[in-house]
């Protein structure tokens, strides 16, 4: 049981996608294609190559925005609203996970990689608005991604994280070292479980995680 290990926790950090809802939503799928065809517009490439541009910018920056706007100049805000206009349509509401996480003691926020306009019509689709203290995205780093340290330092000035008293819920481990680092719990939540020193817990369900939290 994982309950005595957050047992000092009163500061909770969520990533948003594939985190607080499940991968099988695929939502990614949707902002990939929105992403490829940004990168074709932008650079005036042909699909494959903006593919293999998308793809290599996540890898080496943590983000494809980072690669375009260190190599290629790109101004963020359009690009952020653009790849993040899709139809959230066949996402459910989570009335337990809602419930969980509403449970947790102290502080409660929301920092991705995407944009804050959009994790807040994810979480809405989700049955999750109104649950969080603040939400936090890319722009609020200054366009730095996570796993770069000086991200997570700026969100987590930003909000006053007290790091030894929080946790950090994330599906990219990358994203989980700093936070360790930090002095913070962490939580993979993906469907396969990966082995690394700074992964504290894994979980491939987060509403029965947090439900175990709760658990008397």
């Amino acid at each position: 049981m994982p309950k005595n290990d957050f047992s000092h926790v009163d500061q909770w950090v969520f990533d948003l996608d594939n985190t607080l809802y499940p991968p099988q939503a695929r939502l990614f799928d949707q902002i990939e294609v929105k992403m490829t065809q940004y990168v074709m517009e932008a650079l005036g490439v042909d699909r494959d190559r903006a593919d293999h541009l998308r793809t290599h910018y996540w890898a080496t920056y943590g983000t494809t925005l980072t690669g375009l706007m260190r190599e290629h100049d790109v101004d963020p805000g359009p690009y952020l609203t653009e790849v993040h206009e899709i139809s959230l349509d066949h996402l459910e509401i989570d009335a337990d996970l809602a419930s969980h996480i509403q449970a947790l003691p102290g502080r409660k926020i929301v920092y991705t990689n995407g944009s804050a306009p959009y994790a807040e019509r994810v979480l809405a689709a989700r049955g999750l608005s109104g649950l969080f203290d603040a939400i936090y995205g890319v722009e609020d780093a200054d366009f730095r991604p996570k796993p770069e340290l000086e991200a997570f330092e700026m969100v987590f000035a930003k909000d006053g994280i007290s790091t030894e008293r929080g946790a950090m819920f994330e599906d990219d481990p990358r994203n989980l070292a700093v936070p360790h680092a930090l002095g913070m719990r962490t939580v993979h939540v993906a469907p396969d479980p990966h082995e690394a020193d700074h992964i504290h817990h894994h979980t491939d369900d987060l509403t029965h995680f947090l439900g175990q939290l709760h658990a008397k």
